[in-house]
Parts: C-alpha cells; sequence; structure tokens
C-alpha cells in the first residue's frame, strides 16, 4: 500500500454563524487547504465531504456536488460521508484508502456543519437521530442523558471523577485561549464547572461540547506525488475503523469504548507505534467524561486512572500527554461533520511546529480519536512528521 501524506491544510474559525451559508463555508476551507497544499485543482481525483445534518437542519442533501460546484472542481466525483459525530473522521478514512490503493493520486477531504441557526429543540432532535430513535430517543433520552448514565456507571465501577472532569473543561478552556479558531475564548475554573447549572446529573454546563458552524479541509496526495509546498510533510501511518452496538443496552460495557479499541489497534498495528509512542492525541470529549475514558481505550492511561491522569496535570497543555490542544469540542467548538477533519488539523499543526502559544516542545506523532453516536462509531488516524 502507498503511503499517503497531507499537503494543505485550511479550516474556518469555529463558531456560531447563523448568517453563513454552507457555501460561504466550504469555500473558505476548501480554497485555504488548496492553497496551502499549492495544488493544481485539475490534479485531484475525488473529494469526499463528512457532514452529519446538513439535511434536518438546514435542508440540503447531495452535499458531495454542492462541495465540488462551490470550490469550481466538478469534472471530480465528490461524495458526502455520514456517521453521526464521525462524520468527518470516516471522510477522512475513506480518503486515505483511496490513496493507498491507488485509487487516487490526490483528493481533497473535508467536513462542513451549520447548526446554531436553528433552535435547541431542532437541534437536539437532529443529533438524536444518531442514537436508536426507536428504542431510545423515542423515550426522551438524549445524549447528554447518555453519556451521564455512562459517567454514572464509571463512577460505580471506579470512583466518582467528578472534580477531574471539571478539570478536563478547564484543560480545554485554557487551550482554546491560545486558539484563533476555538469557539470559546473564555477562562474558568473548576469550582465554576462544579456550580455552573445542571444539564444531566453529573453534568453540568461546562460539561458538554458545544454547537457550532464551521468547516475544515485537507488535501492528501500519494507520498511521490511533489504539489511543491514548503510545509513539513506529514504522513498519515495508521488509519483505523471501529464499531460496536448503535444502543447503549446492547453493549458489553458502559465503561470502555469497543469501538475504540478496535480502531486503536488496527490504527497502531498499521503505524507500528504504541500509546507510548504518541506526542499528543486530539480525542472526542463531547462530555467531559468521554475525554477521560478514551485516554484509557487509547492505551495512555490504564482503566480507572484516566481521572487520575488529569489530576496530576499529564493531560494538560505542558504534561507528558497533552490531550486536545486545541480546546477539543468542549472550547474549539463542534461543527459535527467537520470535527474529525478539524481534529486532523491540530495535530497536524503542531507536527509543522506552527502552533503558537500552544506549541508542544516535542510533536512527532499525533493521533486523532473520532466518535460518532455513543461510541457505534470510531476513526483513529497517526500522524507523523517527516524530519
Amino acid at each position: 500500500m502507498r503511503d499517503v501524506i497531507v499537503a494543505g491544510i485550511g479550516e474556518t474559525p469555529m463558531g456560531r454563524y447563523p448568517d453563513r451559508s454552507l457555501h460561504d463555508m466550504i469555500a473558505e476551507a476548501g480554497r485555504a487547504a488548496l492553497i496551502d497544499a499549492a495544488v493544481d485543482p485539475a490534479r485531484l481525483g475525488a473529494a469526499y465531504v463528512g457532514n452529519f445534518a446538513g439535511q434536518p437542519l438546514t435542508g440540503q442533501a447531495h452535499m458531495g456536488p454542492l462541495l465540488a460546484e462551490t470550490l469550481g472542481i466538478p469534472h471530480i466525483p465528490a461524495l458526502r460521508v455520514e456517521g453521526a459525530c464521525a462524520s468527518g473522521g470516516l471522510a477522512l478514512y475513506q480518503a486515505v484508502q483511496a490513496i493507498r490503493h491507488g485509487m487516487h493520486d490526490v483528493v481533497l477531504v473535508g467536513g462542513v456543519e451549520k447548526m446554531t441557526h436553528q433552535t435547541t429543540a431542532v437541534v437536539t432532535e437532529a443529533l438524536t437521530s444518531a442514537m436508536d430513535v426507536e428504542l431510545e430517543a423515542q423515550s426522551g433520552l438524549t445524549f447528554p442523558g447518555i453519556f451521564a448514565m455512562v459517567a454514572n456507571r464509571y463512577f460505580h465501577e471506579h470512583r466518582d471523577v467528578s472534580r477531574e472532569m471539571a478539570q478536563v473543561a478547564v484543560n480545554a478552556h485554557d487551550n482554546a485561549l491560545l486558539n484563533p479558531h476555538a469557539q470559546l475564548h473564555k477562562a474558568i475554573d473548576v469550582e465554576k464547572v462544579l456550580s455552573a447549572p445542571r444539564i444531566a446529573d453529573p453534568f453540568g454546563l461546562y460539561d458538554c461540547s458545544l454547537v457550532t458552524d464551521g468547516a475544515a479541509f485537507l488535501v492528501l496526495t500519494a507520498a511521490d506525488v511533489d504539489t511543491g509546498s514548503t510545509a513539513r510533510r506529514v504522513r498519515i501511518t495508521g488509519s483505523g475503523h471501529g464499531g460496536d452496538t448503535l444502543t447503549l443496552h446492547g453493549r458489553e460495557s458502559l465503561t470502555s469504548f469497543r469501538a475504540t479499541r478496535q480502531a486503536a489497534a488496527t490504527a497502531y498495528e498499521q503505524a507500528g507505534v504504541g500509546p507510548g509512542d504518541i506526542d499528543l492525541a486530539e480525542v472526542h470529549d463531547c462530555f467531559t467524561i468521554t475525554q477521560i475514558i478514551n485516554t484509557e481505550d487509547l492505551g495512555f492511561f490504564e482503566p480507572g486512572r484516566g481521572g487520575d491522569a488529569v489530576a496530576e496535570g499529564r493531560t494538560a497543555l505542558r504534561g507528558d500527554m497533552p490531550i486536545n490542544t486545541s480546546g477539543g469540542l468542549k472550547a474549539k467548538g463542534h461543527p459535527v461533520g467537520a470535527t474529525g477533519i478539524s481534529q486532523a488539523i491540530e495535530v497536524i499543526t503542531q507536527l509543522r511546529g506552527d502552533a503558537g502559544e500552544r506549541q508542544l516542545a516535542t510533536a512527532d506523532i499525533g493521533l486523532t480519536h473520532n466518535l460518532g453516536g455513543t461510541a457505534g462509531t470510531c476513526v483513529i488516524n497517526i500522524f507523523e512528521g517527516e524530519s
């Protein structure tokens, strides 16, 4: 199989843009990625776009040709990829496979979501379509409720990590303050998180990720393609896709996500690395407990010890295993279809040495972890900077 290079990156700032169209956001982020890659759009063989809720929230389906026409590349096949909150990660996974297996030499892959123009009720209904509608959503269950059950079960099996969850939120906000593309630029402290209005016990307002508009794109090439870009070359060395049941009650465990473990095993094997080789990770912190569980499932910390790592400062920006240097879904934002691509952009930016005030001293191998639904889908990609 051929090696895959990230030749270009581009994204919009993440935020609330009710007056911006899908076309606007795709144009800004997609053109930025093409310019960064220094690639002639005529060399593109295909385009993939992650989008979850375009139809219920904007009325727009058939997103592939929309992307292609907006960017002036209607000559190429383009398709939308949907996998709930993992839509962006799945689009990236498909693009990687296309290059690895010789289908295309140069591809564009991205994600876009427009959400904030709708009411909370409409957005909530759209998001709950990522769970089992008949068996879960129609009973009144929402994602804060379902992950609150996960958190309470974690407390039962291990210990109450409410304070550590609050520190997860604080770390995310601290990192976002250093990220000009982040949605939230607001410092908080542990006591503010713990005293915030309850959403679904044990979650307060600051334990939950954001509703976000935004787009993010990458240009990928085969390793032997020269685009003329002068940025540090970054390889995608491992790419894994894991799955599990759609329902929470169908799981063998509520406190460990099989889809993550499957995807991680594949990605680590392909890349020839293990958890101890990873310098930074962007993980899917849709809720603060989820970050803790994810870091355990990825093998960074032992089961039940992810909270301890947070308390010890290990996952903070200057810790030995920095998590979500971008601010994560919690503070950079969660533009659902674009989230997996936005995660990749943070890791690539760190590996290029372009992260400014949040730049890590050591950033050679990074990992992205993108979940869909109640962890029914997971995509993991491993990135390595070339010397």
